[in-house]
């Protein structure tokens, strides 16, 4: 089953040139369905690109999936048109009043910024908040994920001695979970950051379970007792070439960086990398929609 857009999103064109199954919103207005709700915080500075990434590893499951993009209004994107985000995009108080089957927040440029020096930090509290009555199941990715965990649970982030940045391999602690059924014993996820959340830390918040793990790259996923919140401190949705076009950006720009890991074959940045995590990101978040919001969320939204 498709998942219903905006006719007008340029995801649109590019989803349907890869045969992604999208169904446009006159169409699917016709059908006598309930479509999942879901409603996508994008705080990432390019984001065309994250919502082509997103609705990507959302469209292979058998719902449809019916999804609204929030920006935040106490933060002025530099990176995307107005013009695009006033078609696309809504504010806080738009939706406030609105219930959703389940939500994204993505990550964002800001991790070595303390949480409370971040513009919108107030306005992402209030929306944290909100999501314990209006949201059935929240998706948190990379900074966004660090924030959740500090928000909801306290868990500080640390500044790392140098970014992690590449392909780093994982291994499932607990393939019984829902949401890692399907994983190998071994998978892959890339990592841009420069903050990280201690193990331990995470261990010891009783209202926590770590689901995944990498020696290099530590905890990737986690999740609340309740599995209304997930946190993953990677990115799956990245296309092969996010990481080559940070790298290169960075290296224009003078800046120390380090050859991203187990990304160029061999390690030369002139190769075309690999995609070694598009099955996986695909199956974490089919199982996301399925286990945790399809098969958990009242029928009628307003019950959430």
């Amino acid at each position: 089953m498709p998942i219903k857009i905006d006719d007008r999103l340029p995801a649109r064109e590019s989803l349907e040139n890869e045969n992604i199954f999208v169904m446009t919103e006159s169409r699917a207005q016709s059908q006598d369905i309930r479509p999942l709700k879901i409603l996508i915080l994008n705080l990432m500075p390019t984001k065309i690109v994250t919502e082509t990434q997103l609705l990507r590893l959302m469209s292979n499951t058998p719902l449809q999936v019916d999804v609204e993009f929030l920006q935040t209004a106490t933060h002025e994107s530099k990176n995307t048109s107005q013009n695009h985000l006033n078609k696309f995009y809504h504010t806080f108080d738009e939706i406030k009043h609105k219930k959703y089957d389940g939500m994204i927040i993505t990550g964002a440029p800001v991790e070595l910024m303390e949480f409370e020096e971040v513009d919108y930090w107030p306005e992402l509290c209030e929306i944290f908040e909100w999501t314990k009555t209006n949201v059935y199941s929240t998706f948190h990715i990379c900074w966004g994920a660090q924030a959740g965990m500090y928000y909801h649970h306290g868990i500080k982030k640390y500044t790392l001695p140098e970014k992690m940045f590449g392909v780093f391999p994982h291994r499932p602690l607990d393939l019984y979970h829902p949401l890692m059924r399907g994983f190998d014993d071994t998978y892959f996820v890339p990592h841009s950051r420069h903050t990280d959340v201690n193990f331990n830390d995470v261990a010891l918040c009783k209202d926590l379970q770590i689901l995944s793990y990498s020696e290099q790259a530590g905890i990737h996923l986690v999740s609340d007792l309740e599995c209304r919140n997930f946190y993953a401190t990677g990115h799956s949705e990245y296309d092969a070439d996010t990481l080559a076009k940070e790298y290169f950006r960075d290296k224009e720009k003078g800046l120390d960086i380090k050859i991203p890991y187990n990304y160029f074959p061999d390690d030369d940045p002139t190769k075309k990398p690999l995609m070694t995590w598009r099955n996986v990101g695909t199956l974490m978040f089919t199982n996301w929609l399925n286990y945790f919001v399809y098969q958990r969320t009242p029928y009628d939204i307003n019950d959430i």
